[in-house]
């Protein structure tokens, strides 16, 4: 999706009506210039039921919009986050709960 690039969820909601250049703008000044193009930027709307994700590779910008029918995205905490954790978290699954541990067998019958 993002190429293995670190993975930044913004702490508060976002104004959707800025694009790319408006939240560019935004990572640059909190992160910036070169932390802010080597990560991608994970931005909610206030209602958890929009998505934007910013990036950058060699050639520019890239801005990838989800917009859910029903219900919200889960609650995830400000900071960073794995592309994997990223994956679950657009497919609707809830990070707090807890995973179960690995179970190992001590004999086989």
């Amino acid at each position: 999706m993002v190429g293995g690039l670190p993975v930044w969820v913004c702490a508060e909601a976002v104004d959707f009506r800025l694009g790319i250049d408006g939240l560019a703008l935004r990572v640059q000044a909190s992160l910036g210039p070169q932390r802010a193009l080597s990560s991608a930027h994970v931005f909610f709307n206030r209602g958890r039921d929009k998505v934007k994700i910013l990036w950058y590779d060699r050639h520019g910008w890239w801005l990838m919009y989800k917009r859910l029918e029903r219900g919200r995205f889960s609650s995830v905490t400000a900071g960073s986050l794995s592309e994997s954790d990223l994956r679950l978290v657009l497919e609707g699954i809830d990070l707090s709960v807890r995973r179960l541990r690995p179970v190992t067998a001590l004999r086989v019958a």
